[in-house]
């Protein structure tokens, strides 16, 4: 059984996150491709790390850790300004 709350809270912030990274032609950072792959290895190490939450059994991963990448990477898609 998949429990909906984890999944939709985590992709929620994960999406108001996504919609705040903007370029800055100021500060000189650019965020290529290459970034949220080695941040998408990340979030998987660590949602398999942590685990679900306690007394969860649907899966061996944190499931509101991986919707909110998710959440950042569609929110940065659509509404990220560039």
């Amino acid at each position: 059984m998949v429990y909906i709350g984890p999944l939709v809270l985590g992709f929620v912030i994960g999406f108001i996150l996504g919609t705040r990274i903007k370029p800055n032609p100021e500060s000189k950072m650019y965020f290529p491709a290459s970034v949220y792959v080695l941040l998408a290895i990340v979030v998987i190490v660590m949602a398999y790390q942590l685990g679900p939450f306690p007394y969860y059994t649907d899966s061996i991963l944190a499931n509101g850790l991986i919707s909110a990448f998710v959440g950042i990477v569609v929110g940065k898609l659509t509404f990220g300004r560039g």
